[in-house]
């Protein structure tokens, strides 16, 4: 298994070649089986004085929609698809190695049964909850703005946490606690504030899951080291992998959809990365 790879491949015949023990890190962020259709469409705007779109400083901007595809997001079995793969992240995990799952509201209560069974109850370590507050609303029931990220360890009592690598927040009354403490900033809780990625923002894909490099980035520096080998078996748009190689980490992204290598591809172009199932050429053409 080459380092610094993005494969072009179906997650669990891949994982099953992986070696015992050689992942140091596991973040997945799987569908969420929400029952609804998903698509991903590539856009390109310019800036127009008639333009459908205002912009920053009340500039008006044309957009013109290269390509959309669609899939729906709903599993009869949705557990019975993820098991295999959790046992084979279990398995694939070094022995001081976590796993970060993340899910929503639709399948988080079945998912924490899984990995109990899978782990063990010992192995949990936290459950983190994603707070944004960012898109509509409902009208009918409180409205959804958060997602659920568990994290286990494989041996709870010997994993990578490094704490002085955790990006501190800004105190909400900072007159109170003084001058050096305001400064110095505050640990986050198991509660992370962080907007998800804006559609007119540069860190913007167009990928439909994409999920803020902010988060990742955190998850990296603080569970694992430089040099080790960080995985994402659904990566989607590869901010698993920027966040990795942008912190000196080894990384391998695996995903099924030729869409979703090309944009990871086209993201980790300058750290050169070794393709698999698919060529880089034809990601960035």
């Amino acid at each position: 298994m080459k380092t610094n790879s993005i494969v072009l491949a179906n997650n669990l015949e891949f994982l099953r070649n992986v070696p015992n023990g050689a992942v140091n890190l596991i973040y997945i962020d799987p569908p969420f089986n929400t029952r609804k259709e998903r698509s991903i469409t590539r856009i390109r705007t310019t800036r127009d004085c008639e333009g459908d779109r205002i912009g920053f400083g009340d500039n008006r901007y044309k957009t013109e929609r290269l390509s959309r595809k669609s899939y729906f997001d709903s599993f009869d079995d949705y557990i019975g698809f993820l098991t295999p793969r959790i046992e084979e992240a279990r398995r694939v995990l070094a022995g001081n190695g976590s796993i970060f799952l993340h899910v929503d509201q639709h399948e988080s209560h079945y998912c924490k049964v899984l990995l109990d069974r899978v782990f063990g109850r010992n192995s949990f370590v936290n459950e983190i909850i994603w707070s944004y507050d960012y898109g509509g609303r409902s009208k009918k029931k409180w409205p959804a703005k958060h997602d659920t990220i568990f994290w286990y360890a494989v041996d709870a009592r010997n994993y990578t946490f490094n704490s002085e690598a955790i990006d501190r927040i800004p105190y909400m009354a900072p007159s109170l606690v003084g001058k050096e403490k305001a400064s110095r900033g505050k640990i986050p809780t198991d509660v992370w504030w962080q907007t998800i990625v804006p559609t007119s923002g540069k860190e913007r894909t167009g990928y439909p899951t994409q999920k803020p490099l902010a988060i990742l980035e955190r998850i990296v520096k603080v569970h694992s080291n430089p040099g080790d080998l960080v995985m994402d078996f659904f990566s989607g748009s590869g901010t698993t992998g920027v966040a990795a190689a942008k912190n000196v980490r080894r990384f391998v992204l695996v995903d099924s959809n030729v869409e979703a290598v090309r944009i990871a591809a086209k993201r980790l172009a300058e750290y050169s990365p070794h393709c698999v199932g698919f060529t880089f050429e034809s990601a960035v053409s």
